[in-house]
């Protein structure tokens, strides 16, 4: 069996190649384009009908097909400060805007947190005069601290 790096080294060449989107192995796939494109990179296990779909895309061998259904060490990437420009402003607007986004939502919920498990996000694209923006909508549901 291959490595989920390996694995992930792989799909990113084949959708190279391929000059395919993520968007476009999601619908093939059947699934929203984020959760697919964590899965592709290591962050999500697929069922073997959703395996299959992408390596078929991709015309990628049963090892990935098996390796996609392994059950992934989840954001193990790095524990350092990101170094990439783009992943460091995720990291930025948690130091500066982390604990605002935690008061606020204790305030309009309660102690409790927002859930990685039952979540989802949308990436979308917004024209703007200035400069097109990023839109990104987390969707998770509130989970309260139980009391005992």
């Amino acid at each position: 069996m291959i490595s989920r790096d390996e694995c992930t080294q792989r799909i990113v060449a084949a959708k190279q190649d391929k000059n395919l989107t993520f968007e476009q192995i999601a619908a093939e796939v059947g699934r929203h384009p984020v959760w697919t494109t964590s899965a592709l990179l290591g962050q999500a296990s697929m069922s073997r009908e959703e395996a299959c779909s992408a390596a078929a895309l991709l015309d990628l061998d049963e090892d990935i097909v098996d390796a996609l259904q392994q059950c992934p060490s989840k954001g193990c990437a790095d524990n350092a400060v990101p170094t990439d420009p783009l992943l460091y402003r995720f990291y930025e607007i948690n130091l500066v805007y982390g604990t605002t986004i935690k008061a606020l939502i204790h305030e309009k919920f309660g102690d409790g947190i927002m859930s990685a498990i039952d979540f989802q996000m949308n990436i979308e694209k917004k024209p703007d005069a200035k400069g097109d923006r990023v839109l990104i909508t987390f969707d998770g549901k509130f989970l309260p601290y139980r009391k005992w």
